[in-house]
């Protein structure tokens, strides 16, 4: 498969068929009856990818947004914890729980005396909103800046020392929340993606004008087709093309096997989300796809805009020397380099920095949420 084609992350088989017909892409809740709360797998965890730090307490929250969509959320804390300490704010990547990457890195964070919140974006997880599965740029930049005002009315939190922690997809959406909100202190990344450029301009930009129109008429399309049906279908949050240059949809954003002659980047990602490593049955890139609409606030919020008013507070960007999404933290780097620095780790992929503690550099981001929230 050809690498920008397996970047839609179509499932492998069946696209141009779905092309053919958007009416075939079924509607929310067909596939698995997801909804929010749902459970299912992974309970030698207690439903986590990964094992609770001894030195660590969890328990679930609950807060609101300013659209008053309820968030919900992880809140981790030092066992020993004393007097005011410093928070941080997770979540990421797109399509995946607080379960999963965020929870692992909130984890760390607290081992490491923070006050860490792991939270679900709006619309996914447990979180509220009632079309699951949407998303949507404002609103998920917006449940940072909520996140802050659960973090700063904790009695263990200063909310002076309040930073961000982001990975994959939600990343561009951390920054863009730091840019229009001087309480968040610092902002680190991981595997950082823009996902407005993701959506309307393909991997490394490769959309054509002409292609872009199509998917922009292929989601106008989708509309008439979700309108007329009162239902909400899902497909391709990143639309691929197919050889005839049309766009191919698929209803999962990860096909259910892995096909022998799969190309390496659905491979890595097939890898954390549909085995043991990281499943878990609320995760929409475990499970499903979004909703196939999704992609049309993307195309109208772009990210970053304000990336300038981020200064003089700071950023840290850490990417994996052999990502396929490392242009991405380059970019920004280059757009802001008063206030953004980049890690690079040697032999990372993409995904390698969703949990592969032996290759996150956490005392690099340790070292940099203590200089910057001091």
């Amino acid at each position: 498969m050809e690498r920008r084609t397996a970047l839609g992350l179509i499932a492998g088989t069946g696209a141009a068929t779905a092309a053919a017909s958007f009416a075939a892409l079924p509607a929310f809740g067909e596939e698995n009856g997801r909804a929010a709360g749902a459970t299912g797998r992974g309970e030698a965890k207690g439903g986590y990818t990964f094992a609770l730090d001894k030195n660590v307490k969890r328990a679930s929250v609950r807060f609101k947004n300013r659209y008053g969509i309820e968030v919900a959320g992880d809140l981790y804390v030092p066992r020993n914890a004393r007097g005011r300490l410093p928070a941080l704010a997770l979540s990421g990547p797109f399509g995946a729980v607080k379960e999963q990457s965020s929870g692992l890195y909130a984890n760390e964070f607290a081992r490491r005396g923070y006050v860490a919140l792991a939270f679900d974006p709006s619309f996914t997880g447990e979180s509220g909103g009632t079309v699951r599965d949407v998303g949507s740029p404002d609103v998920y930049t917006e449940d940072f800046s909520a996140a802050v005002d659960f973090l700063g009315l904790h009695k263990l939190v200063d909310r002076e020392r309040i930073g961000v922690q982001a990975i994959c997809g939600l990343s561009g959406m951390a920054l863009t929340a730091a840019a229009a909100d001087s309480r968040i202190k610092a902002v680190a990344t991981a595997s950082m993606y823009d996902m407005s450029r993701s959506m309307s301009r393909g991997h490394e930009d490769f959309y054509t004008r002409e292609q872009r129109q199509k998917v922009v008429d292929h989601l106008s399309r989708q509309r008439w087709t979700d309108a007329e049906k009162g239902t909400f279908a899902r497909g391709s949050h990143e639309v691929p093309f197919d050889e005839n240059g049309d766009v191919a949809p698929s209803n999962r954003v990860l096909p259910k096997t892995l096909p022998a002659d799969a190309d390496p980047i659905t491979k890595i990602f097939f890898d954390y989300y549909r085995t043991e490593r990281g499943y878990h049955p609320r995760s929409i890139n475990s499970t499903t796809a979004w909703t196939a609409t999704t992609p049309m606030s993307f195309f109208a919020f772009r990210q970053m805009t304000n990336i300038d008013l981020l200064a003089p507070r700071k950023a840290l960007l850490v990417a994996g020397a052999d990502a396929h999404s490392l242009y991405y933290s380059e970019d920004v780097r280059k757009t802001a380099p008063d206030a953004v620095d980049l890690v690079v780790v040697p032999g990372a992929d993409h995904v390698d920095l969703y949990d592969r503690k032996d290759l996150i550099p956490f005392d690099r981001l340790d070292e940099f949420f203590t200089k910057n929230l001091a």
